[in-house]
């Protein structure tokens, strides 16, 4: 006669079932196969460097660490600012002009920021526009006056912020966007004006959002290398590049990114940490119009204010220069190759967006429904790509790859007595990959910050009704997170429009986009020439964030808009 098993056994064989369930092996899957190139860097931390790094430590390390820690600090304190302060007055002020404002915030994201670099240091330099304007209205000349130097780390912090500003204004409007209107109401009847309101209601319950919205300008901050490199600025990441392909030491140049990707787990974990146990969904299922407040007066100029400066700035200023450039002197080869150009990169682009949200909802979806620490761990490590410089990605991607293309070549040889050539190193696929581990973390953070606030008792609610977690994630959540998740495939998309050094690696035979045109003829002082890819890919991104400003007011639960 068997014994029945114990209650604690039996308790433990059930946490184990849900630990390892389908949906728990799919999630674990998933962030594997993102996260092998993370792996790949992390793993050259234990090789051997043969002194390079006690050279680097004592020349010019500290150099990147100061200029790193001032950039980011500058950046991630100006896109906190601009991003979250114009997202609370286009969506709950009126005032002359928020209608346009609420896609035209949007339109730096289009920007590259070495492109807006190049643009300004030509606007702004001795011999540019600006500074020949004034010598000829004072009757000065050298020496007479002082310009601020745009070619400098304050320079770089302003024109990176106003480029990057645009990730937290996205995601935080989605955020304030989808809040209920009964914590708003409550804290009205507390006596809080718009201001306090503002401050002590709506920023916290957006906080998820923002601080994703800042993590992804943090990140992407700590990886800028157009426009810092131009600007002659040292940091972590001009570090890697003249380490791995100036030096030819690609074992340090790894162990400098592993420390980059080390520094933004120690952020993450922190923020996580700081949190403690609040939380951020929604207790009712009261979804009405959101109030708005009118605007009059030197209010309403200085809304307006708030809002035009980082779009002129951002993007009007920067794209009248180039369209200025390519009027007087374009690029003759763009005119016949346009389509190519154009068509790779929107292809590019539309793909890794696409799988990316969906990996994105994959991995966060599996987690809430099985929150362990393997799980969380698993995808932290998957969603760390955007910390890597994309170059570093490429070769981490380019390592196994080319190995097991070898493989496969080695043994279709043997076998068959054929090559059968580079099936994954030399297709769009393994571009494809490379955007995907690149920008996951940039769908990841708003994917996961919107599913936060869903209510698990709509989850339990789906479930007696008979909903499986697949079927409650297309009914349920996927309604609610509509706006999130179209912000996520914009900034995908848009980021892939732009991106440079791994598309430049990676890249099949003969398949250019725009950036690599665009960054190819800057590259040798023809700005000219290149303001024509440059207006290109402004131009294909245009589009896509009118759309979405647009169906983000439309996504709220119960708008009537």
């Amino acid at each position: 006669m068997s014994r029945p098993a114990s209650p604690g056994l039996a308790a433990m064989s059930r946490r184990l079932t849900h630990r390892f369930s389908p949906s728990s092996a799919l999630l674990l899957a998933v962030a594997a196969v993102v996260a092998l190139p993370v792996l790949v860097v992390l793993a050259h931390i234990v090789m051997p460097t043969d002194g390079i790094w006690q050279h680097l430590a004592s020349t010019v390390l500290p150099r990147y660490l100061r200029n790193t820690l001032v950039l980011t600090l500058a950046v991630g304190l100006g896109t906190l600012i601009i991003g979250t302060g114009t997202a609370w007055l286009v969506v709950m002020c009126r005032f002359p002009g928020r209608r346009l404002f609420e896609w035209a915030l949007l339109l730096p994201l289009a920007v590259p920021t070495y492109v807006i670099a190049y643009a300004y240091t030509d606007f702004l330099q001795f011999a540019g526009p600006m500074q020949s304007w004034l010598r000829d209205l004072f009757g000065w000349s050298h020496g007479d006056y002082w310009f601020p130097n745009i070619r400098s780390l304050g320079g770089a912090a302003t024109l990176i912020t106003l480029v990057l500003y645009p990730y937290v204004y996205l995601l935080a409007r989605a955020a304030f966007l989808e809040q209920s209107v009964c914590v708003l109401d409550v804290g009205r009847t507390l006596g809080r004006g718009p201001w306090r309101l503002f401050a002590s209601v709506a920023v916290p319950l957006a906080r998820p959002a923002i601080v994703g919205g800042v993590s992804l300008v943090l990140m992407e901050t700590l990886n800028e290398f157009g426009a810092v490199q131009f600007f002659g600025v040292d940091t972590f990441t001009t570090g890697i590049y003249r380490t791995w392909f100036g030096m030819g030491e690609p074992v340090a140049a790894a162990q400098l990114a592993a420390c980059l990707l080390l520094f933004v787990i120690v952020l993450v974990l922190l923020e996580r940490a700081s949190r403690g146990k609040r939380r951020y969904h929604h207790t009712t299922n009261r979804y009405q119009q959101l109030p708005e407040y009118r605007l009059r007066g030197w209010r309403a100029v200085g809304a307006w204010l708030a809002c035009t400066l980082p779009v002129l700035i951002g993007f009007i200023v920067p794209s009248g220069i180039l369209a200025q450039l390519a009027v007087q002197e374009g690029d003759a080869l763009l005119g016949s190759r346009f389509m190519d150009f154009a068509g790779n990169s929107l292809l590019l682009a539309s793909v890794a967006a696409l799988v990316a949200v969906a990996l994105a909802v994959v991995l966060s979806y599996g987690v809430r429904l099985n929150d362990t620490p393997l799980t969380r761990m698993a995808t932290r490590i998957a969603a760390m790509g955007y910390a890597i410089p994309g170059s570093v990605v490429a070769v981490g991607i380019l390592i196994p790859f080319a190995w097991l293309d070898s493989t496969l070549n080695a043994w279709t040889k043997t076998h068959y007595g054929i090559v059968i050539g580079l099936i994954f190193s030399g297709s769009a696929f393994i571009l494809i990959y490379a955007y995907v581990v690149r920008f996951l973390a940039v769908s990841f953070n708003a994917v996961e910050a919107s599913l936060g606030k869903v209510t698990p008792s709509m989850d339990a609610a789906a479930r007696t009704l008979g909903q499986s977690p697949a079927g409650t994630l297309k009914r349920v959540h996927t309604p609610l997170m509509r706006g999130s998740l179209l912000a996520a495939g914009i900034l995908v998309f848009v980021d892939v429009m732009k991106e440079l050094p791994a598309t430049i690696i990676l890249r099949p035979f003969n398949f250019d986009t725009l950036a690599v045109r665009a960054h190819n003829l800057a590259s040798d002082e023809r700005l000219a020439e290149a303001s024509t890819a440059s207006l290109a890919i402004v131009a294909v991104g245009i589009i896509p964030v009118i759309l979405l400003s647009l169906a983000m007011r439309r996504s709220r639960p119960g708008s009537g808009d």
